[in-house]
């Protein structure tokens, strides 16, 4: 395989990643390198596969490779919710089964990284908080009929919010009724994402700034990854790489890639706390999933996320100007939200890149003898990819397990795309309907 790999392209504006301190030097790959298991991508699932395979053989050695810094690409750009219940897609499947198997393995994934956060005093505002699914009008009040219709169905617990009590929390009027659910988790994801990086187990090798240019078999049913100035031989390849997966082969013409921006305030002062009037440490969802994401962080900081983008070339498929008109965007739904902080800036905007396909199937499972991936996440990759990669590292040693029954059960193979120009075409055109139709929740 000789394809040149298109490497991530991120934005050098994230605000979580901005937030903490500056990172300590990292290793880079150098010379020939020999593993027993090497795993590309260090988001959550590539660091929970490679946290897997160390605990199945603690004397293997494992090399964890990223293009870039742990914390930088799509795992550490997320609005920070770590969610229990399937997407709004899923929670729609047929068979009851298929959700709880969802739900089991979501689950899962929270309690993994719960412990882990607890066990090596990860400080990235971990937080039981629950997550509200907001509506401003009729359209979103629709959706929030239909979601507790689904949840009714589902056996799940939740409550209604009105108005009065949503806007004690909120601070702010603009929302009409919520339905709160009480098994999401908040939290600092650029923080989280880089403190799972630092407690590895001791026979995990993180190579970071170390982009994978080439894949390459080496006549003995093994893989050389060809790096800038390095390489890495190794019989066993697990790909932690999201829509980057197609770079290296495989899933070609199946996932579309699509960022999705945010901003936020610099830490509010006691005096706009007091204007503000609301509580910290709340997360809200749109009722209609094309509408708008707000969150308060612990440490004061307002979040607005909407705004899609089909970015076939990733990173460079955006533009400063883009981001401006972006962050215009979010300032003015912003101002509907929180018009008493008109003076509070917007201190970082930024993007992030992530998989979603057309027919919602997450892939997970052997692509050739010796290469397993996660690919997918269809935007829920916090609990999705912590899952999923300790899933694939069981899947590669042999390790049967319930929760890998139950994640090959749910995951299959994504849908073929359309062919360019007619499959950009269409997203494109789709993101702009789904925007005018959900202008409302905006």
């Amino acid at each position: 395989m000789t394809k040149t790999i298109n490497f991530p392209h991120d934005d050098a504006t994230c605000g979580w990643y901005a937030a903490l301190p500056e990172p300590q030097p990292c290793q880079r790959l150098q010379g020939e390198q020999q593993a027993d298991y090497a795993v590309i991508g260090a988001g959550f699932a590539g660091l929970a596969a490679a946290r897997r395979l160390a605990e199945h053989h603690p004397q293997a050695r494992i090399i964890l490779v990223d293009a870039q810094r742990v914390g930088y690409g799509a795992s550490g750009r997320n609005s920070g919710f770590v969610i229990d219940l399937p997407h709004k897609f899923a929670l729609e499947h047929p068979d009851p089964e298929h959700k709880q198997r969802l739900l089991r393995l979501n689950r899962s994934a929270i309690a993994q990284l719960q412990e882990l956060i607890e066990l090596n005093g990860i400080n990235c505002q971990w937080s039981h908080a629950g997550k509200y699914q907001g509506a401003v009008g009729e359209r979103g009040l629709a959706y929030l009929d239909h979601f507790e219709h689904l949840l009714q169905q589902l056996g799940e617990p939740f409550r209604w919010v009105e108005r009065e009590e949503l806007s004690g929390i909120l601070g702010s009027h603009h929302y009409s009724r919520a339905i709160y659910t009480p098994g999401c988790y908040l939290m600092q994801p650029a923080a989280l994402v880089t403190g799972l990086g630092r407690s590895l187990p001791g026979n995990v090798e993180l190579l970071e700034e170390s982009p994978i240019q080439r894949l390459e078999r080496d006549g003995r049913g093994g893989w050389i990854l060809h790096g800038t100035d390095g390489s890495i031989r190794t019989p066993q390849l697990l790909l932690g790489t999201s829509i980057f997966t197609q770079e290296f082969g495989y899933l070609r013409n199946r996932l579309l890639p699509v960022m999705t921006f945010a901003s936020w305030t610099r830490p509010l002062t006691d005096s706009e706390m007091r204007i503000y009037g609301g509580q910290l440490d709340w997360g809200l969802t749109p009722a209609d999933h094309a509408g708008t994401t707000v969150r308060m962080t612990q440490d004061r900081r307002l979040i607005i996320r909407n705004t899609y983008k089909h970015v076939p070339k990733y990173g460079k498929s955006t533009s400063d100007s883009m981001r401006k008109a972006v962050q215009a965007s979010h300032r003015r739904a912003f101002l509907k939200r929180f018009p008493q902080l008109v003076n509070v800036p917007f201190s970082h905007t930024w993007g992030g890149v992530y998989a979603i396909s057309r027919n919602f199937t997450n892939f997970f499972g052997q692509l050739e003898p010796g290469v397993y991936a996660s690919a997918c996440d269809n935007g829920v990759g916090a609990a999705w990819g912590t899952i999923s990669g300790t899933m694939l590292a069981d899947l590669a040693v042999g390790a049967q397990s319930q929760q890998l029954s139950d994640i090959q059960a749910v995951t299959g193979m994504p849908s073929l795309n359309p062919p360019e120009p007619f499959l950009g075409f269409g997203v494109r055109s789709r993101i702009r309907m789904a925007a005018w139709n959900s202008r409302s929740e905006l």
